[in-house]
C-alpha cells in the first residue's frame, strides 16, 4: 500500500509508531519491512525533499489511515521532491514500479488542458489508485477527474443512538469533467464526460479521525482522509491485479451504503452536488460495507 505525497516528513516514523500503539496496532517500522520511505526516484537513502510543516501533516494522515484501515499492509511512503503535478505524477510512477497493489493521492488543483495527456502518469492496470476529489465544493479536479483512478468523495457521520448516519460533505468535491472521457462503466447521464466521485469516505472535519503529528493527538478531515481510506479498502480486498481501474465497484452495490442526503453546492443536474438515491457526484457510489465493492 502507497501513498504519495510531496516533501519530507522528518518525524513520519515516530508518529507512525505512536498511533499504531495508541491504537493497539502491531508495530511498523523499518526493521521488520512494513515500512518503507522512498524519494520521488525510489531511493531508500535520500536525499530526502526539504522539511515541510504542511506536507507532514498530510503524511501523518495517510500513514494512520492505512494503518487504521489495513493495519498488515505494508506501507510505502513516496516522497515527492516537490509539490508541483510533475513531481508528484512522477512519484506515482514510481510506487508503481515499486510493487505496489494500491496508491493513495491525497491531492488535487484545477482542471487544465493537458490533463488528457498528463494521465498516463496514473494508468498502472493492476494497481488500483485512488484520488481525493477536493475540499472546495463543487467543482472537478485533476486527478480525480482521471479515467484511471477511482475519484473518493466525503461524507459527514452523525450518531444515532449506537449507530451512524451519513451525508454528504460540503466540502466534498464533485461535477463534471470537462476533458477527460467518461469511462464504459459510468452510466449517468447528465455528464457527457467522466464524472466524479465514484465512492467516498468521512471527509468532514467537524466528524474527522485521529491522527498523531509531532507527537500530539490531532483532528483531522477533508478528501484528503477518504481517499487512503478507499486505497486501504482496496488492498485489505486483496484484488488489485484482478480489478480494472474504478469500475469494480459499479458491479459490486451491494458493498456499497447509499448516501442519499446532503449538498455540496449549487449545480444542475443536480445529482451532480447533492446526496439521492442511487449515484450522486458528491458520494459517488456511496462508501464501504466491508470489502466486497473492492
Amino acid at each position: 500500500m502507497a501513498i504519495v505525497d510531496a516533501m519530507h516528513d522528518p518525524t513520519a516514523l515516530a508518529d507512525l509508531a505512536k498511533y499504531r500503539s495508541t491504537f493497539h496496532l502491531p508495530a511498523c517500522t523499518i526493521a521488520n519491512h512494513c515500512f518503507t520511505e522512498v524519494n520521488q526516484l525510489g531511493s531508500p537513502n535520500g536525499p530526502f525533499p526539504a522539511n515541510d510543516a504542511g506536507w507532514s501533516q498530510e503524511i501523518s494522515l495517510d500513514l494512520d489511515m492505512v494503518s487504521a484501515i489495513c493495519p498488515n499492509c505494508h506501507i510505502l511512503l513516496v516522497e515527492a521532491k516537490t509539490a508541483s503535478f510533475n513531481d508528484l505524477a512522477a512519484s506515482v510512477d514510481t510506487a508503481a514500479r515499486l510493487g505496489a497493489q494500491a496508491i493513495s493521492n491525497s491531492y488535487g488543483g484545477s482542471e487544465f488542458s493537458g490533463e488528457v495527456a498528463a494521465q498516463s502518469h496514473y494508468n498502472h492496470p493492476g494497481v488500483m489508485i485512488t484520488a481525493s476529489s477536493g475540499d472546495s465544493g463543487f467543482g472537478p479536479q485533476f486527478p480525480a477527474a482521471s479515467q484511471y483512478v477511482t475519484a473518493v468523495g466525503g461524507t459527514s457521520l452523525a450518531r444515532v443512538g449506537s449507530t451512524f448516519s451519513e451525508s454528504v460533505w460540503s466540502g466534498a468535491g464533485s461535477g463534471c469533467s470537462a476533458f477527460v472521457q467518461k469511462p464504459v462503466w459510468q452510466t449517468d447521464t447528465g455528464c457527457l464526460k467522466r464524472t466524479i466521485a465514484d465512492v467516498s469516505a468521512v471527509a468532514d472535519p467537524n466528524t474527522g479521525v485521529t491522527v498523531v503529528y509531532k507527537g500530539g493527538f490531532y483532528i483531522f478531515g477533508g478528501t484528503s482522509v477518504s481517499s487512503p481510506i478507499i486505497a486501504s479498502v482496496y488492498a485489505l480486498a486483496g484484488n488489485s491485479r484482478l480489478a480494472l481501474y474504478g469500475r469494480f465497484p459499479y458491479r459490486h452495490l451491494q458493498g456499497l451504503r447509499d448516501v442519499k442526503t446532503g449538498s455540496n453546492g449549487q449545480c444542475s443536474p443536480l445529482y451532480l452536488c447533492r446526496g439521492m438515491s442511487g449515484y450522486d457526484g458528491p458520494s459517488g457510489l456511496g462508501t464501504p460495507v466491508g470489502v466486497s465493492a473492492f
